[in-house]
């Protein structure tokens, strides 16, 4: 049974671990998940050799630390795991700071021992009620972050207003003993800037021009963009030299990586049975890579890889409703991204061009691109001469929206088209199947420029690299 009073506790708990700041904690219970070959941040694909090694030094070296990179770039995620460090919970006095019982910090703790001794009682934290996460905004105050002096208090105590039982805490002291997270640090103001350099400095708090001695236990970490987080940008330099550890994050470096992240994350397991191929889940993965280099995308923002994850979702929505409307089985197929385009055109950031074309345009660009570099992958071995061979004669294409019986009808009149489809489907393909695999042999042949897709069909290439791709319903 837990200890309930001071007394109990100084009889069953080590003393020791009550003497630990946060810091070291986390580093004893790191130094343990290392030597037991555990894994560290699981659901967090991609920076096993890069982000996560500098992480676990930074950790080792007791640091605050931030995490520089692009927005969906696990950033946040990542703190939020840190807690998994922490002990499963931890003895503290019932106060506002979260005392330490045997080192208390605020002026009510303070009096609470001198008034009952062994006998103050205690309350056990949990490790989740550790973390605290702030998202910096330009109107985030000193107030919001410190506190600030309540005149009221200050006036039934007839003490001044330099009195620690005279502030309401903000954010940060009431995560003592614990992680204070700040995303986006750079958008916060340089004055609230100021203070936290102060608390990473010197530990003290000023509260209205008041200095208040107050030396918190608290695992600082942050989050920013790294446009912003320079001396030109929008952060205060000596707040920026106060942090032990600066972390670069990225995007997946692969689209294997990518589809890996995404597919972990985006719901297409449903009760239904869906079942989404591989080559358009690496299609719709393909988009978000495309768009990172694209020229008309704005780099300082970012792609985030939540574009991928809810275009994944979308598609995987589009085939349902299809299924249900037509009675089939729900196969997801390349044209169900067209569906999808509000997952693009929401979650991309233009330049001055983009802006230009439009939103839809270049998302539909967008799609081509990522067509043919997912093709590019999965071509190897498939013979779609013939296919290429019967654009050229100026025939046309156009796949009517209704079953998948009625559209390998129209497939077939395409020589060569469905036996590459069935090379592609694998053995004994469904009818969903098959259509899936042709439509994305011909969407991959448009992304690659060997064929042309306009607004309802198929036809000879262009070369004109202005031509408008349609929807192709």
């Amino acid at each position: 049974m837990k200890a309930q009073t001071l007394g109990e506790l100084k009889r069953t708990y080590p003393i020791e671990k009550l003497r630990r700041t946060v810091k070291e904690e986390a580093r004893e219970n790191l130094i343990a998940k290392l030597r037991q070959g555990e894994r560290l941040f699981p659901g967090i694909q991609g920076y096993e050799d890069t982000v996560i090694p500098s992480l676990v030094n930074a950790i080792l070296a007791n640091h605050n630390f931030i995490l520089l990179g692009l927005r969906g770039q696990a950033k946040s995620r990542i703190l939020r795991q840190l807690t998994e460090l922490l002990d499963e919970e931890i003895p503290a006095l019932p106060t506002d700071l979260r005392d330490n019982p045997i080192a208390p910090l605020s002026a009510e703790a303070k009096r609470m021992l001198a008034e009952a001794g062994d006998d103050a009682p205690i309350v056990w934290i949990p490790r989740d009620e550790r973390y605290v996460e702030k998202l910096a905004t330009p109107d985030t105050t000193v107030a919001d972050i410190l506190g600030d002096i309540d005149p009221i208090k200050a006036a039934k105590r007839g003490s001044g207003l330099s009195d620690l039982e005279a502030i309401n805490y903000g954010l940060l002291p009431r995560a003592n003993r614990g992680i204070f997270a700040v995303n986006e640090l750079a958008d916060l103001a340089p004055k609230v800037q100021v203070a936290l350099f102060n608390i990473l400095q010197e530990g003290d708090v000023q509260i209205r021009g008041y200095p208040i001695r107050l030396e918190l236990d608290v695992w600082l970490t942050f989050t920013a963009n790294p446009q912003d987080y320079t001396a030109r940008g929008k952060i205060v330099t000596p707040l920026k030299d106060r942090i032990g550890s600066e972390i670069r994050t990225h995007y997946p470096k692969s689209l294997a990586e990518g589809l890996s992240i995404s597919l972990q994350e985006a719901w297409i397991e449903r009760a239904e049975g869906l079942e989404v191929p591989d080559f358009v889940a690496e299609s719709s993965e393909a988009v978000a890579f495309v768009a990172r280099e694209d020229k008309r995308v704005d780099k300082t923002s970012g792609v985030s890889q939540r574009l991928s994850i809810s275009l994944l979702e979308l598609v995987a929505s589009n085939a349902e409703r299809r299924a249900l409307r037509l009675g089939e089985r729900p196969v997801a197929r390349p044209l169900d991204l067209y569906f999808a385009l509000p997952a693009i055109t929401g979650k991309i950031e233009l330049e001055y061009e983009g802006e230009l074309q439009g939103a839809e345009r270049v998302a539909r660009d967008l799609l081509q691109k990522a067509f043919g570099l997912a093709y590019s992958e999965r071509s190897r071995g498939l013979d779609v001469t013939a296919v290429v061979d019967y654009f050229a004669q100026g025939n046309l294409l156009t796949l009517p929206d209704g079953s998948s019986k009625t559209v390998l009808r129209e497939m077939e009149k395409v020589p060569g088209l469905l036996a590459a489809a069935k090379k592609l489907a694998g053995s004994n393909p469904s009818p969903e199947m098959l259509v899936s695999a042709g439509e994305f042999i011909l969407e991959g042949l448009a992304g690659r420029r060997k064929i042309a897709r306009g607004e309802e069909s198929y036809s000879a290439p262009v070369e004109r690299e202005r031509e408008r791709w349609g929807s192709g319903n």
